[in-house]
């Protein structure tokens, strides 16, 4: 094991190489991940190769974790880095004993308890809690702001910077940091480059999305990741302004997923589900898969704590539904 990213013969990976002196001669204090159970310690540098978890494995009791950044200045790079967990956890859920806000805080060497508050300061800035009376933490940084600032201005630039980011902190390719299927693009060239930059973006609205709504489906309460989709209401390829806006998304099963995308239901100025009338004839010999679909009827949205999604655009899809 010579660089992050790196994983053992006990399938611990690598994290991060600190200049912390170790208890060995000449060693260093390493932080590894568990890709068992994500559990996250530090080991003695020179018997990295041969660590097993502390907490699943039996191993030994793992080293503190050097947190010799904490105290410093932010700078803007982990503002990005910062800003991309932030929109990826539900708002509820960025204490100092998630394990991404642990993770993340052990990747920049710095305390669990400073990455929670400065997700908290990044929320003070955040237009869709701001609309709803939250103000997040009272005190924070100018580099927030400035965040906040350019992610408005250019938000697909800034969501793909902070992908890219994070991929080069973990020494890993960006694709495989966004669960990007590489066999979906094409080779290397512009064309790749292209459409890596719209699978980033993308994946970026999905975790938005789906952490916003908690991970539950906002029609049947699923929770089943596989099962959910971030659903655009103004789709991706005829509104371009509104791609990675939050409000104009949905998290839904794919099954109800796909009759919204094809117009064949909508959500009424009440924020009830409605069918077309085409999808209620369109099966006159019904199966239970087709009344499951269709048992929703009238049923209220399940709204998430920010980014409800947004009447105009709603609007605008249920005009297209006949």
């Amino acid at each position: 094991m010579n660089n992050s990213g790196d994983i053992n013969q006990n399938n611990q990976e690598l994290l991060r190489q600190t200049e912390t002196k170790g208890p060995s001669i000449n060693s260093r204090v390493w932080i590894l991940k568990c890709r068992h159970c994500n559990f996250i310690y530090g080991c003695d540098s020179t018997r990295a190769r041969e660590y097993k978890c502390p907490k699943c494995q039996s191993g030994q009791s793992g080293l503190e974790i050097p947190v010799e950044h904490d105290g410093e200045n932010w700078t803007r790079e982990e503002h990005i880095i910062a800003f991309h967990l932030y929109n990826q956890i539900p708002f509820g859920t960025m204490h100092m004993r998630n394990p991404k806000v642990i993770e993340l805080a052990a990747l920049l060497g710095r305390k669990a308890g400073s990455v929670s508050n400065k997700l908290g300061n990044l929320a003070r800035h955040d237009p869709a809690l701001q609309a709803r009376g939250i103000q997040g933490l009272t005190h924070g940084a100018k580099g927030e702001d400035e965040i906040w600032t350019e992610f408005v201005a250019q938000p697909e630039a800034l969501a793909y910077e902070s992908a890219r980011l994070l991929a080069q902190r973990l020494n890993k390719p960006i694709e495989r940091v966004e669960d990007i299927n590489e066999d979906e693009l094409p080779g290397e060239g512009r064309e790749r480059e292209t459409l890596l930059r719209v699978r980033v973006n993308q994946s970026f609205f999905r975790r938005r999305i789906l952490s916003a709504y908690n991970y539950q489906c906002c029609i049947t309460g699923l929770s089943l990741h596989e099962l959910l989709v971030a659903s655009h209401i103004a789709p991706w390829s005829e509104d371009a302004r509104n791609r990675l806006n939050p409000r104009n998304g949905l998290c839904l099963n794919a099954l109800h997923d796909r009759a919204f995308d094809r117009h064949l239901m909508w959500i009424d100025s009440d924020l009830r589900v409605r069918f077309t009338k085409r999808l209620k004839e369109a099966d006159k010999n019904s199966n239970a898969t087709f009344d499951w679909l269709i048992s929703f009827e009238g049923r209220q949205l399940i709204l998430p704590k920010r980014f409800s999604p947004d009447p105009e655009l709603l609007l605008s899809h249920a005009k297209r539904c006949v």
